[in-house]
């Protein structure tokens, strides 16, 4: 404590002044043992202070973190069901009226009419259909892959080799008939035969036909509506059969 009158510091029980001898007063006694606690309270409010101040972080951080967690985890989920979604091969080579026998593996062309019809039916029933585009590097590996009557070995082959679960290899051919009674309209017909193959073990799963009919008064654009229809009639009657064997 001080002396009020020399101001000399004293210990916090003295009752005289070491210096000058006054006498140290009761309310000196009490201002100054008052006043060494306050560092002692000031340093109690700042570590308060800071830990409210981690504890109000932690508490904004912790919502985010679940959601990052569960984006990961659907992002894995959704990686893991396209890795398990079977993947096809559509190998029909297609004869439209007044053309020739075509097909994608074998030229520079992308699916036929009753490919694309196919194609558009089956992936809306979930499965994957692998593009001309992603299996060229693969088709170029061997002649036996570019020709039009692919056999059903070589059919397997490029379905290993692509990873893909099947394939579906098979013909489309398109015809005109007689003109429609009271009309300039050719009629026009299309069938379709084709197998639908397990990859895996090169097993015929099914053994499938489908047909579609046009009327038109150009016989070529009559044909391609007709393989379209016949494309989607083949595409439910594989896609049951694909059904039955997922055991839906």
């Amino acid at each position: 404590m001080f002396c009020s009158k020399c101001g000399k510091d004293n210990s916090a029980d003295s009752r005289f002044c070491k210096d000058c001898g006054a006498q140290l007063s009761a309310q000196q006694i009490s201002c100054c043992c008052g006043k060494k606690p306050l560092p002692l309270l000031i340093l109690g409010i700042v570590l308060v202070a800071a830990v409210l101040a981690f504890s109000a972080g932690s508490i904004k951080k912790s919502p985010s973190q679940p959601a990052t967690s569960n984006q990961g985890a659907a992002q894995a989920a959704a990686s893991q069901a396209k890795n398990l979604t079977p993947k096809i091969i559509l190998l029909i080579s297609e004869q439209n009226i007044e053309g020739p026998q075509r097909c994608w593996w074998a030229s520079e062309i992308d699916l036929s009419t009753t490919e694309a019809a196919l194609a558009q039916r089956i992936m809306q029933s979930g499965y994957e259909i692998l593009e001309p585009s992603q299996l060229k590097k693969v088709v170029n590996t061997s002649p036996a892959f570019r020709l039009v009557s692919i056999s059903e070995n070589d059919s397997v082959r490029l379905g290993n080799l692509s990873k893909a679960q099947y394939v579906v290899i098979g013909k489309a051919i398109a015809s005109a008939g007689g003109n429609v009674p009271q009309s300039t309209m050719r009629s026009c017909f299309a069938n379709v035969t084709a197998k639908l193959i397990r990859v895996k073990d090169g097993k015929v799963i099914a053994y499938l036909d489908a047909a579609g009919n046009s009327a038109h008064m150009d016989v070529v654009t009559g044909g391609r509506e007709a393989l379209g229809r016949a494309g989607e009639d083949l595409a439910g009657k594989i896609i049951e059969a694909l059904n039955k064997e997922a055991g839906k």
